[in-house]
């Protein structure tokens, strides 16, 4: 069964990670299945550490746009947007070259909170980090958000 409220569009997601930390690190939604969101990221100049590895940090933030951006297609948009609240992750191998991908599934999808699990991989599939985001549901109102820049 699809968890979307509506199926999320890949080529406007991409246009609007433009002039984002997600532009920045080369972050590419790919794919939307029934129960998941899949994407990659280069390990390059952009997303390594000093010792030529992928960054932990870059990693967490490819983790918590994939699991956000989820989150938002499983709430009525035109009623509330979803925001990160926690993220934790384990890094459980390094890379140094080529792209990762990954993949964010839903554990919890509840009315006020949702908690999203989210595994990166290598380009022989091995896995490189997982990730679990908690984000808040919160109600639209008329405060400092700006309704035209959400999801």
């Amino acid at each position: 069964m699809a968890i979307w409220q509506q199926l999320p569009d890949l080529e406007k997601l991409n246009l609007r990670g433009r002039n984002t930390a997600v532009e920045n690190l080369g972050i590419v939604i790919t794919e939307a299945g029934d129960d998941y969101l899949k994407g990659t990221m280069p390990v390059d100049h952009r997303t390594v550490q000093p010792l030529g590895l992928l960054h932990g940090g870059a990693s967490v933030l490819f983790a918590e746009s994939l699991g956000s951006i989820a989150a938002n297609y499983c709430v009525d948009r035109n009623k509330a947007y979803c925001v990160g609240m926690e993220i934790n992750a384990n890094h459980l191998r390094s890379v140094k070259s080529g792209v990762v991908t990954g993949i964010a599934r839903p554990l919890h999808l509840g009315a006020t909170t949702q908690v999203w699990e989210i595994k990166i991989y290598n380009q022989v599939e091995k896995l490189v980090c997982v990730s679990r985001l908690t984000v808040a549901v919160v109600k639209k109102t008329e405060g400092p958000v700006k309704q035209e820049n959400l999801l």
